[in-house]
């Protein structure tokens, strides 16, 4: 009778340590033992070791959306690379423009809302109206033909910088969509009319 009562005993300790363990959140992370002495006559041994497991990840909660402009890392050496070999001196990069979603702890994720151009051109006249329809109907088939998978959410505009110094330059913006519906062949002091919107 008093080895069974010892057993209980040994049993009820071994609960009681496994319903501690799952009530503070730990878990065991390996097989180390511990004696426990019950009596001189029975042993019990009880495996005790615990770590906390760590706390979920808080929720993100509410954010604040703010507009952003984000570069295209993977379009631009394309673009630029397409652009460059036209006129050597020109360059051209890709950025995306949307949302960020700024949560309290400064954290944001970003949604792409269009992908947009911006291509430089150093220019010594910038009245020469013709010159520059001409580059721009060289440059906007190359962004028309970027495969669809390639533009993230909807095409935005082609900005056109032609620039003579630091203090004087030109700049037309072109919708892609509008271009691709009402512009496309269009070339020269046309194609520059039809998008130069005077300030």
């Amino acid at each position: 009778m008093k080895r069974s009562r010892n057993w209980i005993i040994g049993v009820v300790l071994t609960a009681t340590a496994g319903f501690f363990a799952l009530q503070n959140g730990l878990t065991p992370i390996s097989d180390s033992a511990t004696q426990i002495p019950i009596t001189d006559t029975v042993t019990v041994t009880v495996t005790v070791t615990y770590t906390e497991t760590p706390a979920a990840a808080p929720l993100e909660g509410p954010c604040a959306y703010v507009w952003a402009h984000h570069d295209a890392p993977e379009l631009t050496p394309k673009i630029d690379e397409a652009v460059h070999a036209i006129n050597p001196d020109a360059s051209a990069r890709a950025g995306l423009f949307g949302e960020d979603c700024v949560y309290a702890d400064g954290r944001s994720t970003f949604g792409v809302m269009e992908t947009d151009f911006y291509v430089h051109l150093p220019a010594d006249d910038l009245t020469n109206e013709e010159a520059f329809g001409n580059w721009m109907a060289q440059v906007l088939p190359l962004i028309v033909e970027i495969p669809r998978e390639e533009i993230k959410g909807r095409f935005g505009f082609v900005e056109f910088w032609f620039k003579k110094n630091d203090a004087e330059h030109l700049i037309v913006r072109i919708p892609i969509q509008k271009y691709i519906d009402e512009a496309q062949g269009k070339t020269g002091v046309e194609l520059f009319r039809m998008f130069n919107v005077a300030p």
